[in-house]
């Protein structure tokens, strides 16, 4: 399955990203079958190949929810965008009550006084 992808480059704080059309599971940094355009969020510029990726679109490759965003802001897409949000750490933690927990440490520390010491016997 085809899909559109944003592609990272640039040095270390100063991403660029360009738009690429590649295999769903390949990895960013391998090949793409083609180049659609380039973003720098930095300076809030792009250049999208708009017969290109209306093209690919036909076709059937699939854009991530960043870049289906990206391609309603540019025009090329009408629908409406999609919520992209990164998923909330899961924490369940239950609440024990300070009470239990020191009744169950009780026990375990006067077993322990009340049992005599071992001594090794050699």
């Amino acid at each position: 399955m085809l899909a559109i992808k944003f592609r990272r480059q640039g040095k270390k704080h100063q991403a660029s990203f360009r738009l690429i059309v590649t295999e769903k599971r390949s990895k960013l940094g391998g090949r793409f079958i083609d180049d659609l355009g380039w973003l720098d969020p930095k300076s809030k510029k792009f250049e999208v190949k708009k017969e290109k990726a209306e093209r690919w679109l036909k076709v059937g490759a699939r854009p991530t929810p960043s870049v289906h965003n990206f391609l309603v802001r540019a025009g090329i897409s009408r629908a409406a965008k999609i919520p992209v949000h990164k998923r909330p750490k899961k924490t369940e933690e239950v609440a024990v009550p300070a009470e239990t927990v020191k009744q169950e440490t009780a026990p375990v520390a006067e077993a322990a006084a009340a049992a005599p010491p071992r001594r090794c016997e050699s």
